[in-house]
């Protein structure tokens, strides 16, 4: 089986696709190429349409990663979809909902560079988000943190994309911040997010090409969740400062 080719690395912004069907199984349905984000990291897996050759639209309820490395699943809203492999299918994601992940994302890449301790756990979400953090003898206040992080987004960090080798990531394990989360291992170059002069780890996940674009956000609460962990939840304020340079339709 060929890996999947996963369009959302090439281009985030990329809101519609045509595909090939490479295997049905039920409600699930994989392709040869997509533009929807699997489920991890963190991050939900993207929802959206599929247009079968039969011209009739399925919803895509979600989508997550198969057994191996090389498959994505998009879960439909029915098994009675008649698709079948080599069928050539349309396909468009929820970009509303997807564009407020890739902001979160990136904002919490923000925030994790303002926090300079592990990060033990987080989840993204439409509009708001959490990270947690081992925070040791580090005191945190809502309001300074608020402060900094949109200081942050007004600056205008670019973002960008590359890899890293594993024996390079071995040699800087520093870079992995996220202590519950591992970069995959055994499927090639591990992808690298850097917002520059800013933060630089490894991370699967997808985000918005400025900081910029995150839009003004709140730190809105920090919970106490143990002896050392301390929870940090993030809203987002409002759309964004600026959109990005171009939004491929």
């Amino acid at each position: 089986m060929h890996p999947v080719i996963r369009s959302y690395y090439d281009d985030s912004y990329k809101k519609e696709l045509r595909a090939k069907v490479t295997l049905v199984s039920g409600e699930w349905v994989e392709l040869d190429a997509t533009i929807f984000y699997p489920l991890g990291g963190g991050q939900p897996g993207d929802t959206g349409e599929l247009t079968g050759p039969d011209g009739r639209t399925h919803k895509v309820l979600d989508t997550r990663k198969g057994e191996s490395f090389e498959q994505i699943k998009h879960q439909l809203d029915t098994e009675e979809h008649g698709l079948n492999p080599g069928d050539t299918v349309d396909i468009a994601i929820d970009w509303e909902r997807r564009f407020k992940h890739m902001r979160m994302h990136t904002c919490m890449h923000l925030l994790g560079s303002l926090i300079p301790v592990p990060v033990t756990g987080g989840s993204v979400g439409r509009d708001k988000s959490r990270l947690d953090f081992d925070l040791g003898e580090h005191t945190l206040d809502k309001e300074d943190l608020t402060t900094r992080i949109n200081a942050l987004v007004r600056e205008a960090h670019p973002v960008v994309f590359g890899t890293i080798t594993e024996a390079e990531l071995d040699e800087r394990p520093e870079l992995i911040r996220t202590m519950s989360v591992q970069p995959p291992r055994g499927v090639g170059d591990i992808r690298t997010v850097r917002i520059q002069n800013v933060d630089y780890q490894p991370c699967g996940g997808t985000h918005v090409n400025n900081s910029s674009e995150v839009g003004v956000v709140r730190i809105s609460k920090i919970e106490n969740k143990g002896k050392r962990n301390r929870r940090v939840h993030l809203l987002l304020a409002s759309s964004p400062i600026r959109r990005a340079r171009s939004e491929p339709g």
